[in-house]
C-alpha cells in the first residue's frame, strides 16, 4: 500500500497565506494530528454525533440540522483551555440567515470536550494557525459539531447561507463521517465570486482549512443515495479568531 508523503505544517501555513485555503486528505491529516497528541477516543468522538440536538434557529427557517457548540481560548504560548458555555454570535454581514442574534446550542458533551481526539485537533489548529499568524497573542476558539441530514423529499444543506465567510481568522472543517449521501462538495471562491477550487470531503479526517479574510467557502447540498436509508454528513468545524486583550 502506498504510504502518503508527509505534509509539513509549513506547507499548510503557506497555502493559508496564498491562495487562502488547503485541502488535506485523511491519510495525511492523521500523522499531522498524531504528531501532537492521540486519537484514542475516536470511536466515542464519532459516535457522539448521534446525540446532537436540533438547531432550532435554522428549523425556524424551514431547514434542519443538528449541532452542539463549545468555546475555548488560548494564548500564543499556552495550552488551549475551555471557556464557560456561551452563545454563538455572527453579524448579518457574515450570516444573512441568522446574523445579529445570540444563538444558544447544547454544549459539547464533557467527555468529548475533554477527550484526546478533540484536544489533539485543537492542539493542531493552535500550532498551525499560530505559526501562520505569529503576531496573534490570544485566540478566541469556537468548536461546532454539525450533522446535516438528507431525505428523499429534502436535500441537506451544509451551508444554507450559501458561499460565505465566518467572520473569524481561520477555519478547520474536518469530516467525521458521511453515510448514504451524494455530493457535499466544498467550493472556495474569491470575494468577487471566482471559483478557486473545489473538493469533496469523503473519508474520516479529510479536512478543509480556510483563511477567512481572503476567501469565501460553501458546500453543495447533499442527497441520499438510497432514499430508504438514513443519510447524513457529520463534520467538526473549528474557528480561530484573534481576541482583544479584554476577551
Amino acid at each position: 500500500m502506498h504510504k502518503p508523503a508527509d505534509l509539513p505544517v509549513s506547507t499548510l501555513s503557506a497555502q493559508l497565506t496564498s491562495p487562502g485555503y488547503a485541502f488535506v486528505e485523511g491519510e495525511q491529516m492523521r500523522p499531522l494530528l498524531t504528531s501532537l497528541g492521540e486519537l484514542t477516543d475516536w470511536t466515542d468522538f464519532a459516535e457522539s454525533w448521534n446525540h446532537l440536538g436540533p438547531d432550532p434557529y435554522l428549523a425556524a427557517k424551514g431547514r434542519f440540522r443538528r449541532r452542539r457548540h463549545g468555546t475555548f481560548s488560548a494564548t500564543a504560548d499556552g495550552p488551549v483551555l475551555p471557556e464557560p458555555h456561551q452563545a454563538h454570535f455572527q453579524s448579518l454581514q457574515y450570516n444573512a440567515l441568522q446574523g445579529d442574534i445570540e444563538r444558544w446550542f447544547e454544549p459539547i458533551a464533557a467527555p468529548i470536550a475533554h477527550g484526546d481526539t478533540l484536544r489533539t485537533i485543537l492542539r493542531f489548529c493552535h500550532h498551525l494557525f499560530g505559526q501562520t499568524a505569529p503576531a496573534t497573542r490570544r485566540w478566541h476558539i469556537e468548536v461546532h459539531q454539525f450533522r446535516i441530514e438528507a431525505t428523499a423529499n429534502a436535500a441537506g444543506e451544509p451551508t444554507p447561507e450559501g458561499s460565505h465567510r465566518d467572520g473569524v481568522d481561520y477555519v478547520l472543517v474536518l469530516l467525521v463521517n458521511r453515510q448514504n449521501i451524494a455530493s457535499g462538495t466544498t467550493t472556495i471562491h474569491t470575494p468577487d465570486g471566482k471559483l478557486l477550487g473545489d473538493f469533496t470531503l469523503t473519508h474520516p479526517l479529510d479536512a478543509a482549512l480556510v483563511y477567512d479574510h481572503s476567501v469565501y467557502h460553501g458546500v453543495t447540498p447533499v442527497s441520499p443515495l438510497d432514499a430508504d436509508q438514513p443519510a447524513f454528513r457529520d463534520v467538526l468545524v473549528v474557528t480561530f479568531k484573534a481576541a482583544s486583550p479584554s476577551e
